[in-house]
């Protein structure tokens, strides 16, 4: 999931593909571990720290840390020759996205579903798409920008550009908008989680990245070194999975319409963000191969990063931990369709024609 040229031509792996069946897999093995080994989730429950959870601490790192290294930020200063594309990606996914995730979430959880779900777990649902929504994608929209020809070096630097606000928008965001919805929140637990899952893994990678590329060379870091990493980020992924639904197998034998119910508003949101920025940009009359990976950042979510705090904050068993899961399960043939979407309406564009 590089914007370098030679990886993205890989387009979608074995495990991005089917990555919904995956999850569905395991959100079975972990629930069969929870309801006949619980000596596994209960042992797992003992290494705790503030809260975070140690054994998916070290998940979600394998998870981070390969995409961080993908981030060339000297790359963010090209991007001066054509501020549009930034502009409709920084104000839709930080001025625009969360706010319209809080309030889509809160009106199906809180009033559309209310016969359906607790208030204190629609409080926690509400949290989990929160964190999905401050959150913007910063791995998978290189994957997502590939599939619809985008401007790979373009989309490098909204990438870029979105992993620096995340530094010093993400924690703030998050706590206004859970404040406003009553949840209780640690605000020590939530800066310690956007150090841990954030600060560090992105320091790491940029400090990595330079060794590598000034003993080695970028041929290869690009082509020898970052393969080393592949499919890590996906494997931690499903093995936190596994994880985190060896706890919510009991929740989820006792509502499994809750899972439909977290989706259709996440769903919903996904699809209202993609087409205002992809309209925004054609108003504008950029090119395609900026606003199809415009709209695809917004529209899917930085998913590793907002399970990763869920946990942090709530626990491995609670409804904010299962919402940013549910959000893992929809994302990609939700984006897929967007994908779909994209390349048939390339004529909306100048000097495009829509793909056969």
């Amino acid at each position: 999931m590089s914007a370098e040229n030679k990886n993205e031509g890989k387009g979608l792996g074995v495990f991005e593909r089917y990555l919904t069946i995956w999850v569905a897999l395991c959100i079975v093995v972990g629930i069969l571990i929870g309801q006949f080994i619980p000596a596994i989730p209960q042992t797992l429950n003992k290494f705790e720290y503030y809260n975070v959870s140690i054994p998916v601490a070290i998940l979600i790192w394998l998870m981070i840390y390969p995409m961080m290294l993908k981030i060339d930020f000297s790359s963010i200063v090209k991007a001066t020759k054509k501020p549009k594309g930034l502009v409709v990606t920084c104000v839709t996914n930080w001025l625009i996205k969360p706010f319209t995730m809080y309030l889509i979430a809160a009106f199906f959880f809180n009033i559309v579903f209310k016969a359906f779900i607790p208030e204190s777990l629609a409080k926690d649902y509400l949290a989990g798409a929160v964190l999905l929504g401050a959150a913007p994608c910063t791995a998978m929209v290189f994957v997502w920008s590939y599939l619809t020809k985008g401007d790979a070096a373009y989309t490098l630097v909204q990438v870029a550009v979105n992993d620096l606000i995340i530094l010093i928008a993400f924690t703030p965001i998050v706590a206004f908008l859970l404040g406003v919805s009553d949840v209780p929140l640690s605000y020590g637990t939530l800066i310690l989680s956007t150090i841990l899952f954030v600060v560090i893994p992105l320091a790491s990678g940029f400090i990595t990245r330079n060794v590598v590329v000034k003993n080695k060379g970028l041929d290869y870091f690009n082509n020898v070194f970052l393969k080393k990493f592949d499919n890590i980020t996906i494997m931690g992924l499903l093995l936190t999975l596994v994880i985190i639904f060896s706890f919510q197998g009991d929740i989820i034998l006792n509502n499994p319409l809750h899972i439909l119910l977290i989706a259709i508003p996440l769903t919903i949101q996904t699809f209202f963000i993609f087409f205002l920025a992809y309209g925004w940009a054609r108003a504008w009359k950029l090119p395609h191969a900026i606003a199809a990976p415009a709209g695809m950042i917004g529209a899917s979510n930085f998913f590793e990063l907002s399970v990763a705090v869920a946990i942090a904050l709530f626990g491995l068993k609670s409804g904010a931990a299962l919402a940013t899961v549910v959000g893992v399960l929809v994302e990609v043939p939700v984006m897929l369709t967007l994908v779909k979407i994209a390349n048939n309406t390339k004529n909306w564009f100048p000097g495009e024609t829509a793909r056969k």
